[in-house]
C-alpha cells in the first residue's frame, strides 16, 4: 500500500480537529466545563485521548477555539442564507443577530468562553478564531467602512460587550434591547438581518423616519 500523500494527510488531520471541536461544544453546553473531561470529548469524538493534547495545548484553548468555529460557522451561514444579503448594511445586521443569538440560545457555552478569556489565560489566537476575524472585518468592509482593520476591532469589542451583558449572572440585560442599542448605533433598521419581534421594545432607539 502506498504512502497517503500530504493533502490526504492534512484532511484527515482537518477533520479529525473538526469532531473534537464539535465534540467540545457540545459536551461543555450539555455539562459545563468542569464536568466535561478530555476523555469525554476525544470518546466523543470517537478520537484517541492522545489526539486531543498533540492538537491543543489544554482545555481552555480547546474551548475557545471550538467556541470561534461556532461562531464563526453561524455567522457565514447567516451571511450565506437566502436571499443573500442585498448590501453591506445587511450583512453588518445578520452578523449582529448570529453572534447576539449565540448568547441567547447556548448561555452556558457563551458564558463559559467568556469567562475563561476574561481569566489570566486571556484570549487565544488561533485558526478558528483568525476565520472569525476574516468575515467581520470582511462584513465591516461590505458595510462601508474605510478602516475596516480598526473598525472590526470596535464591532469585535461591542459584541463581547453585548454578550457579556446577555449572560451577566443576576442581572442581564434582554437581548432585544441590546440589539435594537447595537442597529441605532450602526444606523440599521429593526427589520433588518433576523428580528426577534415585529417591533424594537418600548423605549429603545429607533432611526427617524426618512
Amino acid at each position: 500500500m502506498s504512502p497517503r500523500s500530504a493533502s490526504v494527510n492534512e484532511e484527515l488531520r482537518r477533520r479529525s480537529q473538526a469532531r473534537l471541536l464539535e465534540a467540545t461544544v457540545e459536551l461543555v453546553d450539555q455539562r459545563g466545563y468542569e464536568a466535561t473531561t478530555l476523555a469525554d470529548i476525544a470518546d466523543r469524538a470517537g478520537a484517541a485521548r492522545g489526539l486531543v493534547s498533540y492538537y491543543f495545548p489544554s482545555k481552555r484553548e480547546m474551548l475557545q477555539s471550538a467556541v470561534h468555529r461556532l461562531m464563526h460557522l453561524e455567522l457565514a451561514a447567516a451571511l450565506e442564507r437566502e436571499p443573500l444579503p442585498a448590501d453591506g448594511r445587511e450583512q453588518l445586521a445578520r452578523a449582529i443577530d448570529a453572534i447576539l443569538g449565540l448568547a441567547r440560545d447556548r448561555p452556558r457555552l457563551m458564558r463559559t468562553h467568556m469567562a475563561g478569556i476574561l481569566t489570566a489565560e486571556g484570549f487565544v489566537q488561533c485558526p478558528e478564531q483568525q476565520k472569525l476575524a476574516m468575515l467581520l472585518r470582511r462584513t465591516v468592509a461590505a458595510y462601508g467602512s474605510h478602516k475596516p482593520d480598526t473598525d472590526y476591532l470596535l464591532l469585535r469589542a461591542l459584541l463581547m460587550g453585548a454578550v457579556v451583558a446577555i449572560l451577566l449572572p443576576g442581572a442581564p440585560m434582554p437581548p432585544e434591547r441590546l440589539r435594537a442599542e447595537l442597529f441605532h448605533r450602526y444606523g440599521l433598521e429593526w427589520h433588518q438581518g433576523a428580528p426577534p419581534s415585529a417591533e424594537p421594545p418600548s423605549g429603545a432607539p429607533v432611526l427617524p423616519e426618512g
